[in-house]
């Protein structure tokens, strides 16, 4: 899965069983094509938990930056649809990183994908950076899996919260985020296990406990998607 574009918002949230099945109706339906009509939208992504019945995670890649701060963006998430409204409340634990791409290494969507929320120790950015980028490019050619990518949040400064953030409550926010996709789930957990495990991003300069997810593909869009509807 190579990221189209030099940006992306990545979220994990949970939905609880009694409102999936119309929160999956809303978010293919109407969010996702609503997004996907924003310009400097390239691609959406929603992947369900495979460890955790409730959770589910969400990419929007773009194209710059400076899309995070657009009118078009902006003027979306402070005008929710009425569905959207409705649907807000129901995304409970909210974690949303605006980021910039630092790294992104493979092509194609893939079926299986990690994630990986982790900080860096004080003084050991650069080095970490450096280590998690020849990382991710040795792996996204492996047999089993398709791409590497290394985000790094930086949240744009805005004046107050946005209409939806406001419907959810507060957001909480990841750091540095590793993705790694695969379309051999074997491959991709085996590098959770080893490459990319615990232990081996401490060593390498991460802080604190890293939080591991991993998940399924459930669906993926880009504009074409909504001009072709």
């Amino acid at each position: 899965m190579s990221l189209l574009g030099k940006a992306t918002v990545a979220m994990w949230w949970s939905v609880r069983p009694e409102q999936r099945t119309e929160f999956g109706d809303w978010h293919s339906h109407e969010h996702f094509p609503e997004r996907m009509s924003i310009p400097g939208f390239r691609r959406g992504s929603r992947w369900t938990s495979t460890t955790d019945t409730e959770g589910f995670f969400v990419l929007y890649e773009l194209e710059q930056y400076e899309v995070l701060t657009s009118k078009g963006y902006l003027d979306r998430l402070n005008a929710p649809t009425p569905w959207s409204t409705k649907m807000m409340p129901h995304h409970l634990g909210m974690v949303r990183s605006q980021c910039r791409v630092a790294a992104s290494f493979g092509g194609g969507v893939a079926t299986s994908l990690a994630t990986i929320r982790l900080s860096p120790e004080t003084g050991r950015e650069a080095g970490l950076q450096t280590q998690l980028s020849e990382t991710l490019g040795a792996l996204a050619q492996k047999p089993g899996l398709t791409g590497a990518h290394l985000l790094l949040t930086d949240t744009p400064r805005t004046n107050s919260p946005t209409t939806e953030q406001q419907i959810r409550g507060k957001d909480g926010a990841a750091d540095w985020i590793v993705l790694l996709s695969g379309y051999e789930t074997d491959a991709v957990e085996r590098v959770i296990a080893d490459q990319l495990s615990l232990s081996a991003l401490l060593a390498a300069g991460a802080r604190g406990n890293p939080t591991i997810g991993c998940y399924k593909l459930a669906f993926t869009m880009t504009p074409q998607d909504v001009a072709a509807g």
